[in-house]
């Protein structure tokens, strides 16, 4: 092994040409030394050149196959220049085709280049076995979970040079595990067993590298093909993170809830408008909350009228904001039943530093029949109300709005990544069937 490391880099191998014994043409050899076989451009007979003579192993009078790279095309992935010198159209059976082009580097040696319903991958084939068991396999510390078993895929065309003996026809027994972005694979047939893995390449760092244009990407996905939603849902967990703690933090900053004016009110029994005024309410942060209370303790069968104006005693600025409290109940065929509350609450968001009074106009109604301790028709029956008004955090509902905006674009990523993994885990052998599929 030492003495190998003293060894000079190998040099890159001459490209020879050869005429083609069934059609005449003349055929070039870019990797000569390495390759075994030769698919003719022009006819698609296969040559064996393994030998100084060459021999025909296969004859195809056919036109050459028209590729989306044509053989010879140079291209540079993974920092490194490759030629393309072989090209195979291979499927299942003669169902799902795809299209493997063999790249050659004098140093680096072939990868493949895998065309597949719109999507790329590129290839190498491992000197190590994976370890891990069916349900799964172990390699450089990744899992692989099973995709695909037991398949068998044929050489339906072949084009140009390659390091073994290929034709038309040939088959192999499949196997595939995967993991996002990559694929294990496991080909055998009666001589061998081979094992590749190949990273899913964006269609753009292809169409750069040997100057073609390509459709769509696939749907359903490929069985390696990493979530396109991943990459903006990580962003916006992070981002919506950092907004909900700030959402919380400022809630807790400008917490404490503080009680700056409160007046128990008197309610009218015949429904007139009333008014009432409290104040000084002072405001000292640039902006808060202000939160107005009131609880009716004894409405029932009725409703106040509120309608709140919070004017700056120097600026006669004005706020204005209307609530109602209403509580109704009885009985009918289906028992019990009541709705309302007695007690409501009014928001001012951002109310500005100041001194303030607060205008509160109200006005009492009832129902007409109502027999209860709210009856107001009785005049020894005074119903109140109490006021209260404080400042603190921002109030719940406007704090829970925000959170629930910041959370829907998140919501909304991780639906269309829980329906992409959904679409391809189902063309998995190993997806769930429903009871209806397997009906």
């Amino acid at each position: 092994m030492a003495e190998a490391d003293t060894l000079s880099p190998p040099q890159a191998p001459a490209a020879t040409a050869i005429t083609c014994p069934s059609c005449g043409g003349t055929v070039a050899i870019r990797a000569a030394g390495h390759s075994v076989t030769v698919a003719c451009e022009y006819c698609a007979s296969i040559l064996d050149v393994s030998e100084p003579a060459v021999k025909l192993v296969v004859e195809h009078h056919r036109r050459r196959a028209a590729l989306d790279i044509p053989l010879g095309t140079r291209g540079t992935l993974k920092g490194v220049e490759w030629e393309v010198v072989g090209w195979m159209a291979r499927s299942e059976g003669g169902a799902y085709p795809w299209e493997e082009y063999l790249l050659f580097n004098p140093y680096e040696g072939y990868r493949w280049l895998i065309y597949n319903r719109g999507g790329w991958s590129f290839g190498e084939q491992l000197t190590v076995v994976p370890g891990g068991g069916w349900g799964g396999l172990e390699l450089d510390g990744a899992h692989y979970k099973h995709f695909f078993a037991e398949g068998t895929a044929q050489v339906d065309r072949v084009v140009g040079e390659f390091y073994w003996r290929v034709k038309q026809g040939d088959t192999v027994r499949t196997d595939d595990w995967v993991r996002p972005g990559y694929m294990l694979s496991r080909e055998a047939d009666d001589r061998e067993i081979s094992w590749s893995r190949s990273e899913w390449i964006d269609a753009k760092t292809v169409e750069a590298a040997f100057g073609i244009r390509t459709e769509s990407g696939p749907w359903p996905p490929l069985p390696h093909q990493p979530s396109p939603h991943v990459a903006w849902l990580k962003q916006a967990l992070v981002i919506a993170g950092i907004a909900a703690l700030a959402i919380i933090a400022a809630a807790m900053f400008a917490g404490g809830s503080r009680t700056l004016a409160e007046q128990t009110l008197t309610i009218a029994r015949d429904g007139n408008d009333q008014s009432a005024t409290l104040g000084p309410i002072t405001l000292r942060r640039p902006y808060q909350p202000v939160s107005v209370r009131a609880e009716v303790p004894s409405l029932s069968n009725g409703w106040v009228d509120l309608e709140y104006t919070l004017v700056d005693r120097a600026t006669q600025r004005a706020f204005n904001t209307y609530k109602a409290a209403e509580r109704y109940s009885g009985r009918d065929s289906d028992g019990d039943w009541s709705e309302g509350s007695r007690r409501t609450t009014a928001d001012f968001a951002s109310v500005p530093a100041g001194t303030y009074d607060l205008v509160v106009d109200y006005k009492g109604n009832n129902w007409l029949g109502a027999q209860s301790i709210g009856d107001w028709r009785n005049a020894a029956f005074a119903p109140e109300m109490r006021i209260t008004v404080t400042s603190g955090g921002a109030p719940f509902g406007v704090a829970l709005l925000a959170l629930i905006l910041i959370g829907v674009p998140v919501l909304f990523g991780a639906i269309r990544h829980a329906a992409f993994e959904q679409a391809r885990m189902g063309e998995s052998d190993f997806a769930p069937t429903s009871s209806e599929d397997d009906d």
